[in-house]
């Protein structure tokens, strides 16, 4: 049986789950502002615990990489690389975004044809983003978006698409009215939705190097000037 601890501090949400052969068997998380330094190793503390392990049982640790909150990326990634070092363990980094895709293909019964936009809030008008098909393939790779009423204008012209996530919200006011636009609220990012790619790196053997591995800041947003639809 292979233990994976999985570790989600990209939002304002800090969350942590423990899963076994891919399967979610424990999670404990809270959506609170600048929260994460204080309960995160409580947390981990608390999960291993109930389940009855010891650190030492666990075969891995998982780690949402970004892009995300700065300070919330530091703490996870610095947590989760403290206990791979301390447990000589491996480290799995699975894309913010990407583990988005998964949690909202999980929740939601997904139509053959429509795109999945997972959005993470930055400030004022701007998000990390991407877009997935149905089955949580890349559509278009992870990128930081000015966004505005012309964005996504191309996709929306013949799919509809999902948008989900703390940065959706703001955007539905100037996106909403196209009506392939489609708003999913209270998404809330897990540590949960690591569990299918953290699983599929274990078994491929797809792991960090612990000693240089960093988040995915992605700092630098996209200025374009809008074109009309």
């Amino acid at each position: 049986m292979s233990f994976i601890l999985q570790i989600e501090t990209a939002t304002t949400v800090c969350s942590v789950a423990l899963a076994q052969d891919g399967n979610v068997i424990a999670v404990k998380q809270l959506d609170e502002r600048n929260i994460h330094a204080e309960v995160i190793t409580l947390y981990i503390d608390e999960l291993l615990t109930t389940a009855g392990l010891q650190y030492s049982e666990l075969a891995a640790v998982a780690v949402s990489s970004g892009p995300g909150s700065y300070t919330g990326l530091r703490i996870g990634v610095s947590t989760a690389k403290g206990l791979c070092f301390a447990l000589d363990k491996p480290l799995i980094a699975i894309e913010t975004l990407d583990a988005m895709a998964e949690g909202i293909i999980a929740l939601e019964d997904i139509e053959p044809k429509t795109l999945l936009c997972p959005m993470i809030d930055a400030r004022r008008m701007e998000v990390y983003t991407a877009l997935f098909d149905a089955a949580g393939n890349v559509v278009k790779p992870t990128s930081a978006e000015i966004i505005d009423e012309y964005s996504f204008a191309e996709e929306l012209k013949d799919n509809q698409i999902l948008f989900f996530g703390d940065g959706a919200k703001k955007c539905q006011e100037v996106l909403e009215k196209n009506t392939n636009a489609k708003f999913i609220p209270d998404f809330t990012n897990s540590a949960a939705h690591l569990t299918k790619k953290a699983a599929q790196k274990f078994l491929n053997g797809e792991f960090e190097d612990v000693a240089y591995f960093e988040p995915f800041y992605l700092k630098d947003f996209l200025v374009t000037t809008p074109k009309k639809a």
